[in-house]
């Protein structure tokens, strides 16, 4: 269904139906912005429109779309792109959260290529292609682009090669994209700590934390949606057009913390 165009600016938001995709989408969505959610989860994305129909009595509803889209897929992702400008008239900053949420994929002797590709594929190379084909796009209206990078960037545990590798790789390619699509396109990256998404899934598991796992944390907690929500709202504003090409790590202070500290 074709909406009737609209001045609001236009997000478009990967991995979008759960955790902190559906956070940043909420936040987006609560500050006057257009939103398209894309997701491989059909019914993630179906139950997320629901729950936003029920909550709002505006018109969220003609805000907010999603797709069902395989984000590994270049041509699903060119027609997506497209699809989300002939909805809402206009694309102002694509948000690429996509990813193997598990980082843990076994031991690197017994890790296949399989597993290997499909974790980069989801994170890295969906980024790489949502940037390529929203780009003409953002240019239009001075837009941004926010990729979604770890923590495990700059640190690892075992057996999280995978992960680490298409982290690391996301914060590369946000300062490579930021050369080369500036001045018109602002691109930055965003590296979560730990964040509680239970209560942002498909289906809520709470999380058990201990008083132990909130202290481990310089400031006290674990990081919520909210946290995120809000740096990503910030870095695609008017009011962040001096930012680009940066990593932002939001972990609670977990990077800069000495090992050894009792």
């Amino acid at each position: 269904m074709t909406l009737t165009h609209s001045p609001r600016k236009v997000a478009y938001i990967t991995g979008g139906a759960q955790g902190i995709g559906r956070g940043i989408s909420d936040h987006l969505l609560a500050n006057g912005w257009q939103v398209m959610v894309v997701d491989i989860d059909h019914e993630a994305g179906e139950q997320y429109l629901a729950d936003q129909c029920k909550a709002q009595q505006e018109d969220s509803n003609t805000r907010l779309s999603f797709q069902t889209v395989d984000v590994c897929d270049e041509s699903a992702v060119a027609a997506s792109i497209a699809q989300t400008v002939e909805v809402f008239g206009r694309l102002d900053a694509v948000i690429n959260n996509a990813a193997i949420a598990n980082p843990f994929q076994g031991a690197l002797e017994s890790l296949s290529l399989d597993s290997w590709h499909r974790v980069l594929d989801t994170s890295l190379t969906s980024s790489f292609l949502t940037a390529k084909h929203a780009a003409r796009h953002l240019r239009e209206h001075g837009g941004s682009i926010i990729n979604m990078a770890s923590s495990r960037a700059l640190q690892s545990e075992p057996d999280s090669e995978a992960y680490a590798a298409s982290k690391g790789g996301i914060v590369a390619l946000t300062h490579a994209m930021a050369m080369s699509l500036g001045p018109e396109i602002r691109v930055n990256a965003v590296s979560p700590g730990w964040i509680d998404v239970s209560d942002w899934q498909k289906t809520a598991q709470p999380e058990t934390l201990s008083a132990q796992d909130h202290a481990q944390h310089p400031v006290g907690r674990v990081g919520h949606v909210e946290d995120i929500a809000a740096l990503v709202a910030f870095l695609i504003s008017d009011k962040a057009g001096f930012i680009t090409g940066q990593n932002h790590v939001v972990d609670g202070g977990m990077t800069r913390k000495m090992i050894y500290q009792e």
